[in-house]
């Protein structure tokens, strides 16, 4: 059971971003967001939305830092990707 987090590339209000995924569970995932005091709104569905700052924060704490298709390659394999339409669905 691995964090993975890919580069802060993402373009969103004037910051770069990156993702934060689990390649095992949500449960892992939710509980290394709670360590890094990250807001539920930052929750994707499958991932977390991440600034380049705690990006850093995340590594340190033990994130792998990975490419993007590395990122969706581990959530297709623990079968958590969600289609972009079904992320915010429970």
């Amino acid at each position: 059971m691995t964090i993975l987090v890919d580069s802060a590339v993402w373009p969103w209000r004037g910051r770069l971003w990156a993702h934060l995924i689990s390649d095992a569970s949500l449960d892992e995932l939710h509980a290394f967001a709670a360590r890094l005091a990250l807001p539920e709104r930052s929750f994707g569905g499958d991932h977390y939305d991440i600034t380049d700052e705690l990006r850093d924060c995340a590594i340190a704490e033990g994130a792998q830092p990975v490419d993007s298709r590395t990122i969706v390659q581990a959530l297709h394999a623990a079968g958590l990707r969600k289609r972009p339409a079904h992320r915010h669905q429970p």
